[in-house]
């Protein structure tokens, strides 16, 4: 297994299909689709890449085991970045000159500075639950798709949980956050809904990296003292959250997470294995474990015959496997409405075609529009128990109407 792990982990991995063959039954000839990712395996979210990046490549080679896309085979190439601004540029300029028609773009901080590439070279790029949360609208962004829920649906889903929980006019809710970018991202959401909900709310930012904040939880539980703590940690900021919520005695289902902070490896940290994780609630956009269709198939078909890896069926793996389908099923689109050659703007008509895309149960029916590239922010909430995360869940969105009007000012601001 360390083996297979180490062959991919390298820094430019390429994925590719000799065995096709080179025409297709009705004479034309099989063409390399090319698209590309940036991964982070060695920086400050490394606990997230090492594990979501194979679940993309994973994802690739199933496809291409099963005849690629539209009988073409794919290509993956993937660079690593370190989560670093300068350096995702620079993936960001290898995967063009390598004819990469799509982007898996890799942390908010890049996301924003690759906006400009993306709509002047009209390639799109994706960022799956992080990213700009304006993006969501198409007629702005043409060319960056969210196509999961953004961090201002991410904060809206969550108030609305807490709404449900119990939270009523006078409650207190805490939002602790890290505090860069992606942390400051549902601040608007987050104000708004307070205000119109009377509640009592306050933030609390922990400074990167992230594991400075036993006093910020400290003020939280003992002198604010919540009733509700959302969180939108990330790294290896949300299993020290855990430990110091839990040391000043606080309930840890009192505490919803946004979809960056409950991953397995944070529950190991936290301590679960001695259940000292249990009742810890946090959202996600995919689902999580083995038991699923397109995981027992990549299992079945990637994995014959060998050693399945653990991570596979993880948070983060199979939100890995989610980026790679979403992108795949807008090429293939692509393919099949407009034909080859397969360009940029061709795979972004292709995702404003995804209608009921679901992969069986795996996803929510993503539907991907020209005016909504964010795919409604559906989310679903799992809870921890032992080291194991059981869905707590349905399907929800969250204060859709203040989602669409954030949108609205961010459009009237230009």
């Amino acid at each position: 297994m360390r083996r297979m792990m180490g062959l991919l982990a390298v820094l430019a991995l390429v994925l590719s299909t000799a065995f096709v063959p080179s025409v297709l039954a009705d004479g034309h000839e099989k063409k390399t689709i090319v698209f590309g990712g940036q991964c982070d395996r060695t920086g400050p979210t490394k606990f997230v890449g090492t594990i979501l990046c194979p679940g993309i490549t994973d994802y690739v080679a199933l496809i291409n085991a099963k005849g690629g896309i539209e009988g073409h085979p794919v290509k993956y190439v993937e660079v690593e970045h370190a989560y670093k601004v300068d350096r995702g540029i620079e993936a960001y300029e290898r995967i063009k000159r390598d004819g990469g028609v799509a982007m898996l773009d890799y942390g908010t901080p890049i996301v924003y500075a690759l906006t400009p590439r993306h709509m002047e070279d009209k390639i799109p790029g994706t960022s799956p639950g992080f990213g700009r949360a304006d993006a969501a609208d198409g007629e702005r962004f043409p060319y960056i798709f969210p196509i999961a829920a953004s961090y201002w649906s991410q904060g809206a889903a969550a108030m609305h949980f807490v709404k449900e929980k119990g939270a009523k006019e006078g409650s207190k809710i805490a939002y602790i956050y890290y505090d860069n970018a992606a942390g400051q991202e549902p601040l608007p959401v987050f104000r708004e809904i307070c205000a119109h909900e009377k509640y009592k709310c306050r933030e609390f930012a922990v400074p990167p990296p992230g594991v400075e904040m036993a006093s910020s939880i400290l003020d939280i539980t003992r002198r604010f003292r919540a009733d509700f703590v959302v969180s939108h940690l990330f790294g290896k900021a949300p299993a020290i959250s855990i430990k110091e919520f839990r040391k000043n005695g606080y309930k840890l289902n009192k505490i919803i997470s946004l979809v960056w902070g409950a991953g397995e490896n944070d529950m190991i940290a936290s301590g679960c294995k001695e259940n000292k994780a249990d009742g810890y609630l946090a959202m996600h956009f995919a689902g999580v474990g083995r038991d699923f269709p397109v995981i027992k198939e990549i299992i079945d078909t990637v994995y014959k015959d060998q050693d399945v890896p653990d991570i596979v069926g993880q948070v983060y793996y199979n939100r890995g496997v989610f980026n790679a389908a979403v992108t795949i099923e807008a090429m293939r689109l692509a393919i099949k409405n407009e034909g080859l050659p397969v360009t940029g703007e061709k795979v972004k008509n292709g995702y404003e075609q995804i209608k009921g895309f679901d992969l069986g149960g795996f996803l929510p029916p993503l539907t991907v529009t020209a005016q909504d590239h964010e795919g409604g922010g559906w989310v679903q909430v799992y809870e921890t128990k032992g080291c194991e995360l059981k869905k707590h869940s349905d399907w929800f969105q969250g204060y859709r109407d203040v989602v669409m009007a954030e949108l609205k000012k961010a459009a009237e601001k230009e």
